[in-house]
């Protein structure tokens, strides 16, 4: 049964027509010829007889103008669907939980965590807003959750655990620990081959004093010495995957975390033998005979100090030895970094000696630049010259006179465009100089930390919150580097601000008008429909019922 227009002369007439089958053919019927459409269309019957049918209709509603006083309420519905799923599937619900089995909590810790890490993802900002920024999103479970619930699961997260090993002292194990640990375990096919990890550590600062221990003062990387800090170390696996955290007080020299990471990662994970990738911050000769020693089974690549290591600077870099070309020097700007590499054995040590020749030629004219303008500022006075950090390094200061010298200007070139790896693998010269320049996946996990996901600057006054607010920023950069491992898996390549953009888009209207309930969902717009498909989420139906 439809309706169907009839015209008759310069009218047309709105009539109700029925399909029936005579003699297995079809036929139309004419149950009734309503009226004159425009007639009709002018004194709003149309909608009077819709309106009147719909109130027989289970899957059907309406909105009238005029006929109807409906109610309408939008969330937006992407985010939650897709990280939902991921939350669940890389194992970090069922660790929340496994971990809270035993406590009884009168709110939702997992939900009030889910809730942190989605606000992390999606807009970050301050944990005083994502109270009120979740009322425009459909997150099932997250309705009676308040600013002190999320205070209280972040400060679970960072709670010390009563048994505490002999080398836990530097930081203490906490539930945030147990819950890395699961989540290694559940995926403990993926990582089944972890033969090679990289580490490295930045420095968040505090607005306050930063908690009981954490909070000291220390070498910022941030360039904020007036304030107090607390360093915190990163560990990946050679597909971009985060395996774990680990936050120190301000005051740890990056050189005591290589060697306690270490420890931990054996002990906590159960792995045995690992290549370590690490940058020059971490090498020291203690740590390098730790790493060496037959017994450990531990192999690594690490950079070298070329300027303050005496073995490296007069021996390793002025050694003689024809360059392997890795990557030619490209003219589009896709095109990988220009690479050469040169092995040097020195008493019986391993070095890679790495150049990059657009690097050096452009530090070649910075350097000439500098010495160029020194010559003006020369006859200036040491006043206008000795402040300034460029210009200081290559000066000659003696009593009453200030001159260029021009032997650290010739020791400086030695350096240009060059870096030197120290390793104990046997891997090609190529493979080790490539493997740590991967090293950039870690650099970007703390560029994300300290900006996308505004891990700092932090405001919390105790240790507990202090760690459980930086992992959950951790566990936000898994979901979201699980969500792009998928994503590249699938064939596509897609900015974070357009994938969090068209997800946000997604929006859903629920509509409920005598007794009923539907929901109608918006268009998907741009990247959407890549993302929900190659994380296996299906898409809401564009109407349905509640």
């Amino acid at each position: 049964m439809f309706a169907r227009l009839k015209k008759s002369g310069q009218y047309q007439y709105l009539q109700i027509v029925e399909n029936t089958k005579v003699s297995g053919k079809v036929k139309q019927r004419v149950i009734s010829t309503i009226g004159r459409l425009d007639q009709l269309q002018e004194k709003g019957r149309v909608e009077t007889l819709i309106h009147s049918l719909s109130k027989y209709s289970e899957k059907l509603l309406l909105i009238l103008s005029g006929q109807s006083d409906p109610t309408a309420t939008s969330k937006k519905v992407g985010p939650a669907l897709i990280f939902e799923r991921l939350w669940k599937q890389t194992g970090i619900q069922a660790a929340i939980l496994n971990l809270l089995r035993d406590r009884h909590y009168e709110f939702n810790v997992e939900r009030a965590l889910f809730l942190t890490v989605l606000h992390r993802l999606m807009v970050s900002g301050s944990d005083r807003f994502c109270t009120r920024w979740h009322l425009d999103y459909a997150i099932e479970g997250v309705q009676d959750l308040c600013l002190h619930h999320l205070y209280r699961a972040m400060a679970f997260l960072g709670e010390a655990l009563k048994e505490q090993d002999a080398d836990d002292s530097l930081s203490p194990r906490c539930n945030k620990d147990l819950i890395e640990e699961d989540i290694f375990s559940a995926q403990r096919d993926l990582f089944s081959e972890l033969d090679m990890v990289f580490f490295d550590t930045t420095s968040i600062y505090f607005e306050g004093a930063g908690g009981e221990s954490l909070g000291q003062k220390g070498f910022s990387k941030d360039h904020r010495p007036d304030l107090n800090q607390m360093i915190v170390g990163v560990v990946i696996d050679d597909k971009g995957r985060p395996i774990c955290c680990e936050m120190w007080p301000g005051n740890t020299s990056d050189v005591k975390t290589l060697r306690a990471i270490i420890e931990r990662m054996r002990r906590r994970f159960k792995i045995k033998r690992f290549c370590i990738v690490a940058d020059r911050g971490m090498m020291s000769a203690e740590n390098v005979n730790y790493l060496e020693d037959p017994e450990s089974g531990l192999f690594y690549i690490m950079g070298a100090r070329m300027r303050r290591v005496k073995e490296v600077k007069e021996q390793v870099l002025t050694c003689g030895g024809r360059y392997q070309e890795v990557y030619p020097e490209g003219l589009r700007s896709k095109d990988p970094s220009p690479l050469r590499v040169k092995e040097v054995v020195h008493n019986g040590s391993r070095h890679i000696v790495c150049l990059n020749i657009r690097q050096a030629r452009k530090e070649a004219r910075d350097r000439a630049a500098i010495i160029t303008a020194l010559k003006d500022k020369i006859k200036q006075g040491p006043k206008q010259m000795v402040g300034n950090k460029g210009y200081r390094k290559y000066l000659k200061i003696e009593k009453g006179s200030v001159s260029i010298d021009f032997e650290k200007v010739k020791q400086e070139a030695r350096y240009d465009g060059r870096w030197v790896l120290k390793t104990n693998t046997e891997l090609s010269s190529k493979q080790v100089a490539l493997k740590y320049k991967e090293l950039w996946q870690v650099e970007r996990v703390f560029r994300d930390m300290k900006t996308m996901l505004e891990t700092r600057p932090i405001f919390h006054r105790r240790d507990e919150t202090i760690r459980g607010h930086v992992f959950c920023s951790f566990l936000a950069l898994v979901l979201r580097k699980e969500l792009e491992s998928r994503l590249n898996k699938a064939g596509h390549i897609f900015e974070w601000a357009h994938i969090k953009q068209d997800l946000e888009a997604l929006q859903e209207t629920i509509i409920e008008e005598d007794g009923k309930c539907f929901v109608i969902r918006s268009q998907s717009e741009g990247v959407c429909g890549h993302v929900f498909r190659a994380t296996g989420v299906a898409m809401p139906a564009t109407i349905r019922q509640l």
